[in-house]
């Protein structure tokens, strides 16, 4: 072990779980339990240059020096830290209102999942909201930063947040999601009323009034400011264009140009032409493209009418996937992974499990209009969010021996969601969809992510509409215009991160060939999938080397 290297990934790990500590405390890990977020733009100052140290003393060490696995954790860390230290100098805490992404809506969603298993845990986030307050009024000067410099977001997602908040604050204090929480099992009744007292109180003494001044500042200097519905793109900002190149090499990890990713998805969608009409004659009885899509997206005997049956559904797919996977995989996690219905945040989502082992894997399904969801869509996205999608690989990472704590949680989008967008595929090669109208839904959630390469170019290098991006995904796939409308939100709101789900995924799907063309019959796809998931989070560039030697060395 080269003890430079070594003694850096620990130093870069325990950095970034003292500037993320809300992430340390969802890992289980309860050193920063007391802590929040610090959202000024000096920390931000601070952040981007200790990212940039953490990088130049990463490249100073000389890679002919290690071995393959410290070349990968040298890697990882110039890229993560390279690529956030570029990011964030973009100032995305400047535009950050979205009612699809924002805290408002994933506050909800991630306050009832941490891991609070002991009495000092519980203190811990008692001193964690009374800070929650100045975190708040932090939040509502950056937003002030970006109205001063012309970067503000869309109006109509700004005028959807502020009607979320309201709805948040109007519920009475008791019933509030900050007070969800999970009360430790050494808590009797006497005990556990005092805790959540204290917690009420620091919600409606600091929490709450700082809440509703965020929520003014959106409403009464944001709104104003923002741009309409015509300019949603960062190419209307006077530094779209270089903003845009850093979400797209940070969430692709290539060095891809935007009109490069465009006629990508451009091919990927002309390819699932003849699948849809095979399939739809199977499925549907008929051919015709425009049928097909009508149907999947307006035939009400096609959809849900309740959450509780999309959450049985989705249990049923990660049954089928659990029973499967050891045929395909020859490491398996030790986590469980389970189902949630959750009423906001974005349409299906993972959290890995507590790194302590207190927390399962979830993944959660968004049950709120249960009409937007396709019964034809339930299999592909539950193989996606859990088994043997994020589930296996999030999980299998952070239960790995003899690597970094950094590369077991990394942030590294093209590889979690094309590892994601790869097992839809390849569920169908396991035999796990139940029928022809179950894989349209493969072919469904396909037309979504090559859409996306269409769509998020279009939307911040081509100066695209709203309703431009929404008529694009009317006419190429058969998802319902509810849906259409939060996903093209989504993109405009998360610049460049959409890109990583197909990006990956031809990528993957390139390494599996390459590895399969040389080795033949020597082809191993329980060896190959335990290359892509055993070293933690990598660039793709780096995934391609690993499986590269991992062929080479079977050769």
């Amino acid at each position: 072990m080269n003890d430079d290297l070594h003694t850096l990934g620990d130093e870069y790990w325990q950095y970034r779980l003292s500037v993320e500590p809300t992430n340390a405390l969802m890992l289980g890990i309860h050193d920063y339990d007391d802590q929040i977020e610090d959202a000024s733009r000096s920390a931000e100052d601070a952040h981007i240059a200790r990212l940039r140290d953490f990088a130049h003393r990463a490249e100073t060490i000389d890679p002919f020096e290690l071995s393959d696995d410290e070349r990968i954790s040298r890697e990882v860390l110039v890229f993560e830290a390279t690529t956030g230290a570029d990011f964030e100098e973009t100032r995305p805490a400047e535009m950050a209102v979205s009612h699809t992404m924002g805290i408002q809506a994933m506050l909800p969603v991630i306050v009832p999942q941490f891991p609070i298993d002991k009495p000092e845990h519980a203190e811990a986030i008692v001193a964690k909201y009374e800070k929650m307050g100045g975190w708040f009024d932090q939040l509502a000067d950056r937003l002030r930063e970006g109205v001063a410099g012309g970067r503000t977001p869309m109006a109509s997602t700004v005028e959807k947040t502020v009607a979320q908040i309201d709805a948040q604050i109007a519920v009475p204090v008791e019933d509030d999601f900050l007070l969800t929480l999970r009360t430790p099992g050494d808590f009797d009744d006497a005990a556990a009323a005092a805790w959540k007292q204290r917690l009420a109180t620091a919600a409606t003494e600091s929490i709450r009034p700082a809440y509703r001044r965020y929520r003014d500042v959106i409403e009464d200097e944001v709104l104003p400011a923002s741009r309409p519905e015509d300019r949603p793109g960062l190419c209307w900002l006077p530094d779209g264009e270089s903003t845009y190149a850093r979400a797209i090499h940070l969430h692709t990890s290539l060095p891809l140009a935007a009109e490069e990713v465009h006629q990508i998805g451009l091919q990927q969608i002309a390819c699932l032409d003849e699948e849809y009409r095979t399939l739809g004659a199977a499925a549907l009885g008929t051919s015709e493209l425009t049928e097909i899509y009508s149907r999947l997206r307006d035939d009400p005997d096609l959809h849900f009418s309740n959450g509780a049956d999309i959450i049985a559904a989705s249990e049923a797919a990660l049954a089928k996937a659990k029973a499967a996977m050891g045929d395909w995989f020859g490491r398996l996690p030790q986590a469980d992974c389970l189902v949630a219905a959750t009423p906001s945040g974005p349409t299906a989502f993972y959290f890995p499990p507590a790194a302590d082992g207190s927390r399962p894997g979830h993944f959660f399904v968004n049950t709120a209009d249960p009409s937007r969801w396709g019964r034809f869509e339930i299999e592909s996205m539950a193989y996606h969010e859990g088994i043997p999608g994020h589930h296996l690989q999030l999980a299998i990472s952070q239960e790995l021996d003899g690597i970094p704590e950094f590369r077991k949680h990394a942030h590294i989008t093209a590889y979690a969601e094309g590892w994601g967008l790869y097992t839809e595929r390849l569920a169908d090669e396991m035999g796990l969809y139940s029928g022809p109208l179950e894989r349209m839904g493969m072919l469904s959630a396909d037309s979504m992510r090559a859409g996306r390469l269409v769509v998020d170019t279009g939307l911040h290098a081509k100066g695209w509409t709203r309703q431009q991006a929404i008529d694009y995904f009317a006419a190429n796939s058969p998802m319902t215009l509810t849906s259409i409308e939060a996903e093209v939100d989504r993109y405009v709101a998360m610049p460049g991160q959409a890109l990583a789900y197909m990006i990956g995924r031809l990528e993957i799907m390139q390494m599996r060939a390459g590895a399969e063309a040389a080795l033949a019959d020597r082809f191993d796809i329980k060896g190959f999938h335990d290359t892509v998931l055993g070293s933690g989070w990598v660039p793709l560039e780096t995934l391609a080397g690993m499986v590269r030697r991992w062929a080479a060395a079977l050769g």
